[in-house]
């Protein structure tokens, strides 16, 4: 399967008409079409599971908006990625998971979901004026996030919720004392990163994921730089001379550059690192960015910049994500469950998402509206990011059911790179393992 990826210009955060109008404004109260009866669900109690992040977050802050609309009260749980993740699939393969509503990264699961029946088709209820506001159309969302949401025969499963580009946060007064500028090509990114650290001082070049299956959107996306996917064609790429350089550049960044056991890191660990002051550059998803400019948790306040990832020696790629929101197959409140859904994926809530710099919606009615544009919280070099890396965007992890133990398998070789094992080596035993496991899921 084809997946467009969603290139957003600077002229469609600038631009367009104000279709939201005061709902762009942080603080208002939202408002929804009346042709939908939006207490027809009042008193049911809806269980909702969410990934940890600042997607979730922004829902979690607004959710007594939803539940006085509905009159529907609700029970949120968020965890982080990969308890979530496990959780999940534990429960949707039982057939009897204990929530109505789950968060999915559809770069890791959108395949194992469809291939488990697990989510409800909800093409009929968007179809219903009785249950779907009016501005909530498939024209309204970006042709990736369609293409996620759908399945190969085009059956809607899922609302497409937020789509995350990959860029690298920069420390100017590091940058500053070194007299450095902002990388263009990898080959810079390692240097500056080398001259950037003193160990001594305690300050790093860089950091990014190390730990096991969160560090291979790393190297999948350095891999893009090298004009190569992991997996081309149902075909795995994971020794060829590209995938190796793509590795040994992961593994001379983790080396040389990164903090003591940064083999440990996930996102967030990363983050509360650069959030210090003493890392120089730090590579990860564009929604990670709020807690950066908030001077009750940041010492960089002011002092970060929000980068384009540099060119690679054969292409310039942004590593693209998105996750979405549906229902369940086994949920007995599919409707109601369908509100929420509906509700998450808002012009008003996409609207917070950007203005909060938490996350970049897939409706193109939020993205186009000016009044929306002049609420966003963040620097604007954020907003060049966003816009700069939409252009450049490739997908960073490959559309396959078996994603998972691709992110395992090969997060091991990555992790072992960092405790100075051979790119080679690590790659040709992980693609070894691996093969198997992803001819079988072909097959099935």
């Amino acid at each position: 399967m084809t997946i467009k990826t969603f290139r957003p210009t600077r002229r469609d955060f600038l631009g367009g008409a104000a279709g939201l109008g005061a709902a762009g404004v942080i603080g208002v109260r939202p408002v929804f079409s009346a042709e939908v009866d939006w207490k027809r669900f009042s008193g049911q109690t809806l269980e909702v599971n969410l990934v940890k992040s600042p997607r979730s977050d922004t829902l979690l802050k607004y959710l007594p908006e939803f539940e006085e609309l509905t009159g529907i009260k609700v029970n949120a749980e968020a965890t982080p990625e990969q308890q979530q993740r496990q959780k999940t699939v534990i429960e949707l393969s039982s057939g009897k998971p204990s929530f109505d509503v789950v968060h999915l990264s559809y770069h890791v699961q959108k395949r194992q979901f469809e291939k488990g029946g697990w989510l409800a088709d909800i093409g009929g209820f968007l179809k219903d004026p009785s249950l779907t506001d009016a501005a909530t159309t498939e024209g309204d969302f970006a042709d990736a996030g369609l293409a996620f949401a759908k399945n190969a025969d085009g059956t809607l499963h899922s609302l497409p919720f937020s789509v995350d580009y990959w860029i690298i946060y920069w420390n100017k007064d590091l940058f500053q004392a070194k007299g450095l500028a902002y990388p263009a090509t990898f080959e810079d990114m390692a240097k500056a990163a080398e001259a950037l650290t003193d160990k001594d001082a305690g300050t790093f070049g860089f950091v990014a994921r190390g730990l096991k299956n969160a560090n291979v959107p790393v190297w999948t996306s350095l891999l893009l730089g090298f004009d190569k996917y992991a997996v081309d064609k149902g075909e795995l790429q994971t020794t060829t001379p590209e995938a190796i350089e793509a590795a040994a550049l992961y593994k001379r960044l983790m080396t040389t550059s990164a903090p003591p056991g940064v083999a440990g890191f996930n996102w967030a660990e990363s983050q509360s690192a650069f959030l210090q002051g003493k890392i120089g550059m730090w590579f990860d998803g564009v929604g990670f960015a709020p807690p950066l400019e908030n001077p009750d948790k940041s010492r960089v306040v002011g002092k970060v910049g929000y980068g384009v990832m540099p060119k690679g020696p054969k292409a310039h790629a942004s590593g693209t994500f998105g996750d979405g929101i549906a229902v369940t197959a086994a949920s007995e409140k599919k409707e109601a469950a369908y509100l929420f859904c509906q509700w998450a994926v808002s012009p008003l809530m996409g609207a917070r998402l950007l203005q909060a710099g938490a996350g970049v919606p897939f409706r193109k009615s939020v993205l186009g509206d000016q009044k929306v544009r002049s609420g966003v919280t963040m620097p604007g070099e954020w907003v060049d990011a966003v816009a700069g890396s939409g252009d450049i965007s490739r997908l960073a992890l490959p559309v396959i059911v078996p994603v998972t133990e691709f992110r395992d398998t090969f997060g091991v070789a990555l992790t072992n790179l960092i405790a100075g094992g051979d790119p080679a080596e690590e790659l040709k035993k992980a693609t070894e393992a691996f093969k198997p496991v992803l001819e079988k899921s072909e097959k099935t």
